[in-house]
């Protein structure tokens, strides 16, 4: 009896490292998707109007083009 229990313990354990484990990478990919927006924006910002003009884009539109680019399209 003394095993079984010893046995769920640690497949409780197990369960609980891995919920941990899965919310540190979801952490990392939003924290990696959050710089791949942040540097978008950065560099569509730095552009001429001018230059936005030529790829078709506005102003208004860098924040969704940039969430596309992080997040992909919805």
């Amino acid at each position: 009896m003394a095993v079984i229990a010893q046995a769920n313990v640690v497949a409780a354990e197990s369960g609980l490292r891995g919920r941990l484990l899965s919310a540190i990478q979801r952490m990392q990919e939003n924290r990696a998707r959050r710089a791949v927006y942040r540097q978008t924006v950065r560099e569509l910002n730095a552009l001429t109007a001018r230059d936005l003009n030529d790829l078709g884009i506005s102003r208004s539109m860098i924040p969704s083009l940039a969430r596309e680019a992080a997040w992909g399209s919805k």
